[in-house]
């Protein structure tokens, strides 16, 4: 273990014992001053991601990875509003959920506080740099940032200059801190610091998350990959059916709440795909399908079943055509990674068992899935997508960085 990142993980620690105490308008501050930074340096933050814009065009990085790790003034400019809006929120700690009197008089109460020390580990988007920093210091965690190699100088640069913003405002020194070597090794001791790390959040592809949840002897909490599927059922609309299946293709392909594999009833595949195809071919998406459906798109490549289980994050979509509701919902069951699911349906009946059956953090009817997204569903930045069932489940919030103790009082009172 390198010394530098012991002492890292010492200083976080420490930094976390002191950002429990501070009040809203410390934390409010800090992520205002934060903001602020960014614009006013967003000079070298975009010479830093340059750099690592040319070395990933040199390491042959695909398309929809390099825009991921691209910034430019309106994404820096996003990401510092996204620490505005989370300024203005409400601040969770301390809020009470309960309180009750029991029959001896002792009141009992439950109070929402701060997880500790989290250190999150991503790939390929510095703007995590950024949100993760400012959700951890608002729910008052301290957080040790792990970025990808790719991404290095671009999570350097911004970094630097939100730890400095925040030690300016107030907040302790270690309350903020990127893991400079991007030694592959270090993850693994990192996720092993029992002693000075509370939490653990991987947010990447599958590999690395893999890596995490095996590795770890620190409490993780898993974000998924995104298989995400789209059903057009036979009551379609198909104007809605063919303007969602674009957007959830299209809009994002590089994201894991992008769609990965279409599924029409057979019904309305006719009706539906080869227009479907014809546009989604404009959009130089490549198109994998079943027998029945390279029959309707003669563009289309005959799937195997490896395409059935990808998460592509890139322009290529697996198109099946399904005989049933039924052969549907059984194929989101045997291929979702329990990220995002949805249908396109005017049928009520379909709609309410689409929702009561699948199995995922977030199912929609008649939207895309698009819009799994912390800001998207109001809860100001997010620090991942959680597709596990316990402490948090789909884009995590405040609320979900944070933990909850007892606090008991009495007056005196002795168990007999």
């Amino acid at each position: 273990m390198t010394e530098e990142l012991l002492k890292q993980a010492r200083s976080a620690h420490e930094a976390a014992r002191i950002l429990k105490t501070c009040s809203s308008s410390q934390k409010d501050q800090a992520l205002t001053a934060m903001a602020q930074a960014l614009r006013e340096r967003q000079e070298e933050i975009l010479a830093a991601n340059k750099l690592d814009l040319e070395q990933g065009k040199e390491q042959g990085l695909g398309s929809a990875l390099l825009d991921r790790l691209a910034l430019s003034e309106e994404r820096l400019c996003g990401i510092a509003t996204g620490l505005d809006e989370l300024a203005a929120l409400p601040d969770p700690i301390g809020e009470v959920s309960g309180m009750w009197k029991r029959p001896n008089g002792l009141e009992v109460g439950l109070v929402q506080v701060p997880l500790g020390v989290v250190a999150m580990i991503y790939e390929a988007r510095p703007n995590v740099t950024a949100d993760a920093a400012g959700l951890c210091l608002k729910a008052g965690n301290a957080v040790v940032l792990r970025g990808g190699s790719e991404a290095i100088r671009s999570n350097l640069a911004i970094g630097k200059v939100i730890s400095e913003a925040a030690c300016e405002a107030g907040l302790p020194q270690g309350a903020i801190s990127v893991v400079q070597n991007t030694d592959r090794s270090l993850v693994a001791e990192l996720i092993r610091l029992r002693d000075y790390i509370d939490v653990v959040i991987p947010r990447g592809g599958a590999g690395l998350i893999r890596t995490v949840v095996e590795g770890a002897t620190v409490p993780v909490i898993e974000t998924g990959v995104g298989n995400c599927h789209t059903y057009v059922d036979k009551d379609a609309d198909l104007k809605m059916a063919l303007e969602i299946a674009i957007n959830a293709k299209v809009q994002r392909p590089g994201v894991c709440n992008a769609m990965e594999t279409l599924l029409v009833h057979e019904e309305i595949a006719p009706k539906l795909l080869p227009t479907l195809g014809a546009e989604l071919g404009k959009a130089n998406v490549q198109l994998r399908g079943c027998s029945r459906a390279c029959q309707l798109i003669p563009a289309a490549s005959l799937a195997t079943d490896e395409d059935w289980a990808k998460e592509y994050l890139d322009y290529i979509l697996a198109i099946r055509v399904v005989s049933s509701f039924d052969e549907a919902i059984a194929h989101i069951t045997q291929y979702s990674t329990g990220h995002s699911e949805a249908i396109v349906t005017e049928n009520y009946s379909a709609a309410r068992r689409f929702l009561a059956e699948v199995d995922a953090a977030a199912v929609y009817v008649n939207a895309s899935t698009r819009f799994t997204d912390g800001a998207q569903f109001g809860l100001g930045a997010e620090i991942g997508i959680s597709t596990q069932k316990l402490h948090a489940r789909g884009p995590m919030g405040l609320t979900a960085l944070t933990t909850t103790k007892y606090i008991v009082y009495g007056n005196g009172q002795i168990r007999s």
